[in-house]
C-alpha cells in the first residue's frame, strides 16, 4: 500500500536535511517511536507503539537509511518489524524528499507499506487517515525541535515520543475521513 503525505516546516531546507539525517534525534518526533540501539552505518534497532482504539500495536524491528541524495534532498529508509506478540509483520520503504518552500521546507513522505496481522485488519482509508494524523504530529514536533538541533541544544521533551492515544487518533482520522467525503460529495476533489 502506497501512502503519500506532504508536510511543511518553517526552517531552511539544509537545516531540515541535516535534522532528518540525525535519526536518533528525529525518531522521537514520530509518535510512539523509540531507537533502542544504534548499530552504526545508518542502521538502527527500535520499537514503535501505536494505539488504534482499544488495540495497542507494538512493533520491534530494524531500520536503515539505504539512500541519501544530498543534491536532490532525498532520503530512502527501509524498516521491517514484527509485532511484539508475534501476530503480524510490517515492512516499509519510506522515501522523504525535501524542497524549499518560501523561507521554509516542504517535506514529501511516501511510504510503501506491507502489513500483516492485526494492523492489516484496518482498511486502506483508515490507515491513510491515521498516517496523515501521525504526520501532522511529526511535522509539529520537527517544527519545535529543528531549531534546537541547529543550535546544539538538547531535546526539550526527553528521548521518546509518547504514542498518541487511540481516541485522539480516531477523532482526528474521523475528521479527515469526513472532510474527504464532503469534498467528494460536493465536487471539491479528493
Amino acid at each position: 500500500m502506497l501512502i503519500e503525505n506532504d508536510i511543511e516546516v518553517a526552517a531552511p531546507v539544509d537545516q531540515v536535511w541535516n535534522y532528518m539525517l540525525d535519526v536518533p534525534r528525529m525518531a522521537p518526533c514520530i509518535p510512539g517511536a523509540e531507537i533502542t540501539e544504534n548499530l552504526g552505518g545508518d542502521k538502527y534497532k527500535g520499537k514503535v507503539t501505536t494505539k488504534m482504539g482499544p488495540v495497542t500495536l507494538r512493533f520491534l524491528g530494524d531500520a536503515e537509511i539505504v539512500e541519501q541524495d544530498q543534491s536532490g534532498k532525498r532520503i530512502v529508509m527501509k524498516a521491517a518489524g514484527s509485532e511484539e506478540k508475534g501476530k503480524g509483520q510490517a515492512n516499509m520503504t519510506m522515501t522523504t524528499t525535501l524542497k524549499s518552500s518560501g523561507t521554509g521546507t516542504k517535506i514529501n513522505v511516501t511510504q510503501d507499506l506491507d502489513l500483516s496481522g492485526a494492523a492489516a485488519q484496518y482498511g486502506r482509508g483508515m490507515i491513510e487517515d491515521v498516517t496523515s494524523t501521525l504526520m501532522k504530529s511529526f511535522a509539529g514536533c520537527i517544527q519545535e525541535d529543528v531549531g534546537r538541533a541547529s543550535r546544539g541544544e538538547a531535546r526539550a521533551d526527553g528521548s521518546t515520543a509518547k504514542p498518541m492515544s487511540g481516541f485522539s487518533i480516531g477523532m482526528q482520522s474521523m475528521m479527515t475521513a469526513l472532510k474527504r467525503f464532503f469534498r467528494r460529495l460536493f465536487g471539491g476533489g479528493a
